[in-house]
């Protein structure tokens, strides 16, 4: 299993050389127009790049002209640092260019640094059109040979007899980004769902009751698990059902001891409904490689953020989990180690430091974390 320890991103809007170790948790905060959301936009290209879609994610953002650091920048680079399973680590690296009005794939190359060899070695070296895999059977590397998209990065259309370079595109097509949850009257979590397998509650909500369904019938102790973290955040709750509304659809419904009747999903309060979500995705079977979360806290009470924060531990065990946030209630209970602390440098560009490389030690001994911030201490 491949986990990210690290990642330098150049030239990408505000992010002109930001060199970054990743954790298994981190909570970024900053001002607005710091890169806070460009950082999560990054990770999105990528794996973009790594799953076949980099020319419609480009257009999506306006074009490579659009997301170049302004006036400074002529390309955007890439550099990953993965480790598999503390044996060995692998390097990849993207970098493109502006051709006219389109772009370029001007460098590409995934290294493989490993104990058993003396240099690094180069498992796929791509410029322009000149690209060429390592062969694990003759231990060579060699020029392609089926058919190549030009648009596409060589690591998305690496046959699985590559097993290393398969691996390593699953895990970098493999990142999800969550934000803002839909609750509005159309909403898809508020619409009846078909009863199916799933496998967490989907990017907008789409399969959340059938998700829990599912589990429920199939996975006891896990429904029960998310059920637990609902009650904990609200204690009035006794239990969630799935009635049927039509031929093989399902709704939720919400039974609260204040009252007779069991409320509908599409009843709950927007603050419910997006913990609901929240709790559900922390605790899903098949968590993405990278899971990114723009804001959580929105629409959430403060007495939640403690279990929130709890769950988010947690799933960081099974994902590498990146958060963004803006409410100094959240990072109140975080330790200063998860914290990523985005600002401005004197150009203008992004910086980044952990909260940890702050000199925090005697302050903590008299104030909250979020206090700290407030007073400016992380500027």
């Amino acid at each position: 299993m491949y986990n990210i320890k690290h990642i330098n991103i150049k030239g990408f809007r505000r992010l002109y050389n930001l060199d970054l170790p990743i954790q298994p948790f981190s909570v970024i905060i900053g001002p607005n127009t710091v890169g806070k959301t460009s950082f999560l936009d990054a990770f999105s290209l990528l794996a973009a790049s790594a799953s076949g879609r980099l020319n419609i994610k480009l257009s999506l953002l306006g074009g490579i002209n659009n997301i170049l650091t302004r006036g400074l920048s002529n390309d955007i680079v890439f550099t990953v640092l993965l480790d598999y399973m503390e044996s060995y680590s692998i390097e990849y690296s993207l970098q493109l260019t502006p051709m006219g009005t389109f772009y370029s794939i001007i460098n590409e190359s995934l290294k493989k640094f490993d104990p058993e060899y003396m240099a690094p070695l180069n498992l796929i070296y791509s410029s322009m059109q000149n690209i060429q895999f390592f062969d694990p059977n003759n231990k060579i590397i060699v020029p392609i040979n089926w058919e190549h998209d030009y648009q596409e990065t060589s690591l998305s259309q690496i046959p699985r007899t590559y097993k290393e370079h398969y691996e390593l595109k699953n895990k970098l097509s493999n990142i999800s980004k969550y934000h803002l949850l839909d609750t509005g009257p159309l909403a898809p979590l508020k619409l009846p769902q078909q009863m199916r397998p799933a496998n967490g509650p989907g990017i907008n909500g789409e399969d959340l009751v059938a998700y829990l369904f599912y589990l429920r019938e199939t996975e006891k102790d896990k429904f029960e698990l998310i059920e637990d973290s609902l009650k904990a955040a609200f204690p009035d709750l006794e239990e969630i059902s799935f009635p049927p509304v039509a031929a093989g659809m399902l709704s939720l419904t919400w039974k609260d001891k204040n009252f007779s009747k069991p409320l509908y999903i599409h009843e709950l309060s927007e603050g419910v409904l997006r913990f609901l979500w929240l709790s559900t995705l922390l605790q899903s079977n098949e968590l993405p490689a990278v899971t990114m979360i723009d804001e959580p806290d929105t629409s959430l009470h403060p007495e939640l953020m403690n279990i929130l924060i709890d769950l988010m531990r947690e799933a960081s065990n099974r994902t590498q989990l990146i958060v963004t946030t803006h409410s100094d209630r959240f990072i109140r209970f975080l330790e200063p180690h998860e914290l990523l602390v985005f600002d401005l440098d004197d150009d203008g560009f992004t910086s980044a430091r952990r909260g940890d490389s702050f000199d925090l030690d005697d302050w903590l001994s008299h104030y909250r974390l979020d206090e700290l911030w407030m007073k400016g201490l992380f500027n």
